[in-house]
């Protein structure tokens, strides 16, 4: 048994998807049903489950410096869109919004 968990192909990584914006993205997630209503009353996204798992990345940036006080000296420049790893079946409408990075900049392991 043990031999055949070591020869096992790692899980796939992805899909990564890229939202124009964070409304987008909730309107996604609440037509895929993956938004609850906590006893409070406060909306949040349901991200792990056991049919998925979803990584909200939101905005990826590149670059930048700080000084030795924690100052910005070179400003980040931000990557366009809001950006989700996603484990599962892909909702319906999900794959007008998938990306394959070449270099991702963060992946479920």
């Amino acid at each position: 048994m043990t031999d055949e968990i070591l020869q096992q192909e790692p899980a796939p990584i992805g899909p990564f998807f890229r939202f124009p914006d964070e409304a987008t993205w909730l309107t996604a997630a609440r037509n895929a049903g993956f938004m609850v209503t906590d006893e409070e009353g406060v909306e949040q996204l349901a991200a792990y489950t056991q049919d998925r798992a979803i990584d909200v990345v939101g905005t990826i940036t590149r670059g930048g410096e700080y000084d030795e006080n924690g100052d910005i000296i070179v400003p980040f420049t931000e990557l366009d869109g809001w950006h989700i790893n996603y484990q599962g079946v892909v909702p319906d409408g999900w794959d007008a919004y998938a990306v394959t990075p070449e270099t991702p900049a963060r992946v479920f392991m």
